[in-house]
């Protein structure tokens, strides 16, 4: 396979207050060009990307494209049918309708299938749409999970044999944090009273807070009481979930998004991480509380059992006693949580953003 010149999307990377997809973006493009192969690397941006974003390398070189709407269809495609790339990859977004030559995309999740109702119509038949083209017009798409590949296969009919898996990496800087005063001037910024359970994410409907919310309300005097902290940006449908948890008064703390620097500090704090979600196409909040050392007690749907390898609690999500004794569990039989923070260090070994980076890499070439 002789040198190439990759373009890559990466009008994701640059978001400032990233999610999932937007964290793989960055994570997967910066291991992609520190694999220092042969081949040369375009990256495309709709808005310039700060200084050291990515790193300044003879084979790579990045072309800002600003455009108000329609950056892929219009500009992007506009930019790839003029300057001709070997290959096109996109990690976290759709392919352009038109443009010239062989594609790889990532697709991360079929959630608006799993949970039509947690999506706006319009966004939930964009998603349809996209997927879907995203799906013929690739000639190899990247999975995050077995559970995203079943999903493809099932819904949309793609040849499994198009479809690689590679799992993602998570922020391997993650680390459990020891120091009292780190951990109590965390609590003190996000509000946090004394113990607590912690949930990390956007707050919206397929996360199921309102049950947890009630799970927590549920659960027998414990002793000290505990606080549940639901942290994350309020996304679409939230306001449910923010009343809920407004009436359950100082028993739960909605604190909104977290900066990355403290995130360590508000994991390791927290007596277990909780993540009762419906659906996820991998789930990176459970490997980022196991890099802290903290027990997770996280669903049996979808990715999670695959992403939590045996190293987390798996509960059936819908079922309110299930879940209040896992958390008994989990906080009064110390053997069994010190097995499972030990588990969670051991199959963090699983994912790496380099190991994702080669697999893709491999994808690639093989598409071109």
């Amino acid at each position: 396979m002789g040198s190439m010149l990759i373009g890559v999307d990466a009008s994701r990377a640059t978001v400032a207050r990233r999610t999932g997809t937007e964290g793989y973006s960055l994570q997967l493009i910066r291991a992609l060009l520190e694999l220092g192969s042969e081949h040369r690397f375009r990256l495309y941006f709709r808005r310039p990307p700060v200084a050291d974003l990515f790193p300044a390398a003879p084979n790579v070189e990045q072309r800002v494209m600003p455009s108000p709407r329609l950056w892929t269809h219009v500009r992007l495609a506009a930019e790839l049918t003029r300057h001709r790339t070997d290959i096109l990859f996109v990690p976290a977004h759709v392919l352009p309708f038109v443009f010239p030559g062989p594609a790889v995309v990532t697709i991360h999740d079929l959630g608006y299938r799993s949970f039509p109702r947690a999506h706006p119509a319009l966004s939930r038949l964009y998603l349809d749409w996209t997927t879907r083209w995203n799906a013929r017009r690739a000639r190899c798409v990247v999975a995050d999970s077995e559970a995203t590949r079943r999903d493809l296969v099932a819904h949309y009919r793609v040849d499994p044999r198009r479809i690689m898996v590679a799992y993602p990496g998570y922020d391997s800087n993650l680390r459990p944090v020891r120091d009292p005063a780190a951990l109590a001037a965390a609590r003190e910024r996000y509000g946090i009273k004394g113990k607590y359970l912690l949930y990390i994410g956007t707050l919206q409907p397929r996360k199921n807070l309102v049950l947890l919310i009630d799970v927590l309300t549920s659960v027998p005097d414990l002793d000290p009481p505990l606080q549940l902290v639901l942290a994350g940006s309020p996304g679409w449908l939230a306001g449910p979930i923010l009343e809920r948890a407004q009436r359950a008064g100082s028993t739960v703390v909605t604190p909104g998004y977290v900066r990355h620097e403290d995130k360590a500090a508000l994991l390791s704090g927290a007596a277990a991480f909780l993540y009762p979600s419906l659906y996820e196409g991998f789930g990176f909040p459970v490997l980022e509380a196991m890099a802290c050392g903290t027990p997770v007690i996280c669903s049996d749907t979808s990715s999670l059992p695959e992403v939590a390898g045996g190293a987390a609690l798996l509960v059936d999500p819908l079922d309110v006693a299930g879940l209040a004794a896992a958390i008994q569990r989990v906080l009064s039989d110390h053997s069994f949580r010190a097995d499972l923070i030990q588990r969670g260090f051991a199959n963090l070994q699983r994912f790496s953003w380099q190991q994702c980076a080669r697999q893709v890499l491999t994808a690639i070439e093989q598409a071109a």
